[in-house]
């Protein structure tokens, strides 16, 4: 939506702005939005009269309410509004009243910011790589399915068509749908890429531009809320669940990540092997020492587990290759300003901010220990033999939730990521996650044995 009054060089609106906004388009609700530790959007809505309060970060949070954040001796918390996030948000305009959301940052009564907050997390892990003089920018890559509703409203696994990759109508459905998410995603300033349909049944992408590690995962955040609110619009379900359907493709995130060093991309380097600098190899090399440390993170569902398989595109194998899409890390062939290295893993139902704090933490402890990474891998990893792979010394990732959990537990560079108490509280979520699926007594189950015993 174009407010006419777009800030210049990175300026965050003001808050006469924001008012004036406010007025101007009929604003009745102001959400502040976060995020919890497992991600899920979170907001309080407040009527427009109360904006001062608002803005002067007066709002409170009863922090024991939320799973991962607080003990009710010590709930009080505020919002602290990212003044930049303003945004109308174009699906909920009713009568001509608009609803708009900030993305908050979460506080302690004390006024220090509150270290179970994701988002606060990142920004001090980004402060950390400005101290070595590098920033992070990724681009995320996040597919999702659209699924049909039963007569009842209810959710069903039926997907919307039976298309399959780039296809076009009318054999893809959902051509309607991401027109729609393209030009809602527009209106909030999205600068919007590409979008098509994916390899499996009903399965779908929209790409937006890569940025800062804290504007894409707030982007990130908004797409999803907004590709599920416009999919709810045409009577169906968008997912971003890793792996829906048995017998097709999951959906990945990929990311697409460079480090940048006085505005320039540090991974390119004319003069280097493969045109990649000393700080690609070595963030290369940091991502695949660290890599089962941080896939818990990366994914971090049961269902996760059932997309990281072999046999269905999914990266499981821990190498690194030049274009070569059956490894876990590839660097695409652009290089000048677009050299980046594409990790393959991440899941679209990861917690971005937390997702994105340990890739970086990754990255820069390959830069600052000097990790040299192994040869690139130019064959098919997906045909290896289990013997081939042993020689190449190629592992593959976690198997399962817990293994994940296994492997992050006395992880340094994940206790420095997330710090103790994110930690904490994640690890304890996940241990009752993977003991609920553990002990759960499944259809399969039923099915295989029941009459058989």
């Amino acid at each position: 939506m174009d407010f006419n009054h777009v800030p210049m060089n990175g300026e965050s609106y003001s808050n006469e702005d924001i008012k004036r906004i406010v007025q101007e388009y009929n604003v009745q609700f102001i959400k502040l939005q976060f995020v919890d530790i497992n991600g899920q959007v979170k907001n309080l809505a407040v009527p427009s009269e109360h904006i001062d309060r608002v803005l002067n970060n007066e709002i409170m949070l009863d922090g024991s309410s939320i799973k991962g954040f607080r003990n009710i001796e010590t709930s009080d918390m505020f919002f602290h509004p990212d003044k930049n996030t303003f945004q109308i948000l174009p699906w909920q305009e009713n009568d001509g009243k608009n609803s708009a959301r900030l993305i908050c940052d979460i506080y302690n009564a004390d006024g220090t910011p509150f270290e179970g907050c994701p988002r606060c997390n990142l920004k001090r892990l980004m402060a950390e790589a400005q101290n070595l003089g590098l920033s992070m920018n990724i681009g995320p890559e996040a597919e999702f399915f659209l699924f049909e509703r039963d007569e009842d409203g209810q959710i069903t696994t039926k997907t919307h068509d039976r298309a399959g990759y780039y296809d076009m109508g009318p054999d893809d459905l959902g051509e309607a749908v991401r027109a729609d998410i393209v030009s809602t995603l527009q209106e909030m300033d999205f600068d919007i890429e590409a979008s098509h349909h994916e390899g499996a049944d009903g399965q779908h992408e929209v790409d937006f531009k890569y940025s800062d590690i804290l504007t894409t995962a707030d982007n990130v955040v908004t797409f999803r809320i907004a590709v599920k609110a416009i999919a709810a619009q045409y009577g169906l379900h968008a997912t971003f669940m890793p792996k829906p359907v048995y017998g097709i493709n999951g959906s990945g995130m990929h990311c697409n990540i460079s480090l940048a060093r006085d505005g320039q991309n540090a991974f390119y380097d004319e003069n280097a092997q493969f045109q990649l600098s000393e700080t690609a190899r070595y963030a290369i090399g940091g991502l695949l020492k660290h890599i089962k440390s941080i896939t818990a993170i990366l994914n971090p569902t049961v269902n996760s587990y059932k997309r990281l398989v072999p046999g269905y595109e999914a990266p499981v194998y821990m190498a690194w290759s030049l274009a070569n899409r059956s490894a876990l890390l590839r660097v695409p062939s652009k290089r000048g300003a677009s050299t980046r290295v594409e990790l393959r893993s991440p899941d679209p139902s990861c917690n971005p901010y937390l997702a994105f704090a340990t890739i970086l933490a990754a990255c820069i402890d390959g830069v600052r220990n000097k990790i040299e990474p192994p040869k690139p891998v130019d064959g098919n990893i997906y045909k290896f033999t289990d013997k081939e792979r042993k020689r190449l010394r190629i592992e593959s990732l976690p198997g399962s939730l817990k293994e994940a959990l296994v492997c992050m537990q006395n992880s340094l560079i994940v206790k420095n990521a997330l710090g103790e108490h994110i930690l904490e509280e994640f690890l304890t979520a996940k241990e009752i996650e993977w003991d609920s699926y553990r002990t759960d007594v499944s259809e399969w189950e039923i099915n295989k044995y029941l009459a058989k015993y």
